[in-house]
Formats: C-alpha cells, structure tokens, sequence
C-alpha cells in the first residue's frame, strides 16, 4: 500500500522570510517580508502556522518558536536567477533556470512596441515600468478617451496589457495578450504576458477578477508534466495552470481571492484521491505587497491562518500538506517590486514526523523531487526530504 495518496501544495504567493545571500545583486538587501509586515503591524496573530514551526524559521514578531512543530519545517532558497512568479513556481516543480527572463526596466524597445501596434492594429499609451494600481490612476482616463490600451512592465519578466473593460472587451484585451505572446520569443521571451481588466470612473478605477497570465511553455518537463502522465491527478488552483501555461495539469480551478482559493482547495481534497493538488494564493502578493500595504498583508496572513485547522483537517490518513512561497514581496520597502527572498518550507499530515527540521534547501526544487520519491516516479532535480518528514517510507 501507498504510504501517500495526495499532496495539498499552498504557496502562500510572495511571502518570503528573509533575504538570500544575493539579494543585494537585486537591489533587495536587508528585505524580509514575513518579519518586517509583522514589526510593522506590532506582531502577527498565527498560531496556527506558528504550531507548523513558521516562528523557528526568523524572528517574526508576534510568532512565537513552539518547543516542538506539529510536522515538518524549514527554508528555502531560489537557485534560478530571478525573483518572479514563473521562476518561483517552476522551480517549486523542479525547472531550475540557468539564465533569467528578460525585464525591461526602462520600457519596451520601440520595435516590439511597433510590432504589437501592428499585429494587434492598435498605438499604446504607457511603455514604462510602473505599479499597476498606479498606472490606471495615471493614465486610465486617457486610455478611455482615446480607446488606446496601457502597455507597461515592472521589475518582473512581464509584459502587461490594460485595459478598460467597456473600452476594450476582455476577449478582445486577451486576444491582444496571445498575440504578444506569440511575438514575444528568443532574446524578448518574457515570462509572462498578462491581461489586467479594470472598470470604474476616472479618480475611482479597479482591476477586475478576469485578469489571465500567458506564460511561457516550460522549456522542459516539470514534475507535473511527470505526474500526469504517470496517471496521478495533478489538480491546479488559482493562477497555477496560467503559470505552467496547462502543462502537466489535469483540472483546474479560476479563483479571484484567497478565500476562494482555501475553499477550492478543500473542495478537491474531498474529490481527488491520488496526486497534487496546487493552489497559489495570490492576494498576498497582487494586492498588498505591490501596493506596500504591511497592514493589509497582515490582515490576510492571519485570515489564512483561521483557514488552516480547516484545510489541515481535511487531510486524510494518508495526505500531507505543504506550505511555501515563491519569493517576497516586502511591503515596506520603497519599492513595491518583488523581494529576492527565502521561503518558508511547512509540511503536516499524520504520516509526517513531527519536529523534524529540514534546515535550508539549496532549491526551491527538492519539493519536485520530493513528490517523484513519494509516488515513485523518476525525477532528477533536486534533492528529497521525503525519507526525512514521513515514518515508514
């Protein structure tokens, strides 16, 4: 008999816990989001994640270490060049990077801007780095005056497309987005072009739930792509099948919160019997961290942590769950662009050693080989904890 039917994989989107040894070569030295989100609110409330072990892992203030975790815990650090959500992602995966993606700090080069104003039959408004609550309060009303749509990036490998929902259709803004993703190759392959909707009145607009990501196709078989085709269930929640680009997934689910995101997960927990489920959470990152909103952060990591007896107690005998991040997003920096940070590395379930410390992992990619040895597939990046967390394997 299997000793593990199905693993429950959260990324807690951007929720880094201090800074990696070349944060400095990112301009992100001295960042840790975890630690400064919780001084800068005067302490967290997690004594849920805290009882995983997340308080052994930094002081985090409010987060107390417990003597012994109820599973599993550590850190890991990113060994792929890069501090964006496919890298991140991919790597969790096992597809480590040796070059990074292209970020376009300064803009766009006019000859991809030409090249999408041809294919799409369009001018642009933007070309420029910038945040993207930011750039509708900027340049929104033109942008529905004139019907042109707003292309701008950030510090991310992305090429991002806004507009109005009642100036441009969303089929049609996502039309606009395949065809940049179609043009966007060789030394402009970005990770990911993505559609941000938005709606309202000059001075009061919002970003809609319909934004879609167009990823890349990873450049090699992840252990999703190895999963799936070994016959598991490999069930994607969230942003996860965007960031994969579909490969490897099985089912997926669309949310639009992280509330949604906790419930969707246990939905399937009740259906899928053997496999992955992976869910991105992605409020942390989409709607606090680029907006350097330490107390909105704060407020949805502990309404998470209410969530977690629920997803824990979901698990059957023979689940386990596993908690972890894709990189940081420190909210109370100057900037609001992504953190090159450590992640934390959380694992229950009653078939999983409790107080085990799994110190720091070179790459984000031993929970990919992780899964390979726990469902007995072959699989060659990374390095297993799976002998480490689980009783009798």
């Amino acid at each position: 008999m299997e000793l593990i039917n199905k693993v429950v994989l959260v990324v807690l989107d951007s929720v880094g816990i201090g800074a990696l040894p070349d944060a400095h070569r990112y301009g992100d030295e001295g960042s840790n989001t975890l630690a400064h989100c919780a001084g800068a609110v005067g302490g967290l409330k997690l004594p849920n994640l805290a009882a995983f072990g997340l308080g052994r892992l930094g002081n985090f203030p409010g987060i107390d270490p417990v003597d012994s975790s109820a599973g599993a815990y550590g850190r890991m650090a990113c060994k792929s060049p890069g501090k964006d959500t496919t890298t991140g992602h991919w790597e969790i995966a096992g597809i480590i990077l040796e070059n990074p993606f292209p970020v376009y700090p300064n803009g766009f080069p006019q000859d991809v801007i030409r090249e999408f104003e041809k294919r799409c039959q369009v001018q642009i408004l933007g070309n420029i780095a910038a945040s993207g609550t930011e750039i509708i309060k900027e340049l929104g009303e033109e942008h529905v005056k004139t019907g042109k749509p707003i292309v701008y990036t950030s510090a991310d490998s992305v090429f991002q497309i806004a507009a109005h929902e009642d100036v441009i259709p969303v089929e049609k803004l996502y039309d606009m987005c395949k065809a940049a993703r179609e043009m966007l190759k060789g030394e402009h392959a970005v990770g990911r072009v993505i559609a941000r909707p938005f709606t309202g009145l000059p001075g009061n607009f919002s970003r809609t739930g319909r934004r879609h990501d167009f990823s890349l196709i990873p450049p090699r078989p992840s252990i999703l792509s190895v999963m799936s085709e070994a016959g598991y269930t490999v069930a994607a929640v969230g942003k996860i099948k965007d960031i994969f680009a579909g490969s490897g997934i099985t089912q997926t689910v669309h949310t639009t919160s992280n509330m949604e995101g906790v419930d969707r997960t246990v939905d399937l927990m009740g259906t899928v019997t053997k496999g992955l489920i992976f869910t991105n959470l992605v409020d942390f990152d989409m709607n606090y961290g680029h907006r350097n909103d330490p107390y909105g952060y704060a407020s949805a990591l502990e309404a998470f942590d209410r969530r977690l007896p629920e997803i824990a107690g979901s698990l059957g005998d023979q689940d386990i769950l596993i908690i972890t991040a894709d990189h940081g997003c420190d909210p109370t920096t100057q900037s609001t662009d992504h953190s090159r940070e450590y992640v934390p590395l959380l694992i229950a379930g009653k078939k999983v050693r409790p107080g085990t410390d799994l110190g720091t992992r070179e790459t984000f990619a031993d929970v990919a080989a992780t899964l390979a040895e726990i469902f007995g597939l072959n699989f060659d990046a990374g390095s297993s904890f799976a002998k480490q967390i689980l009783e009798k394997l």
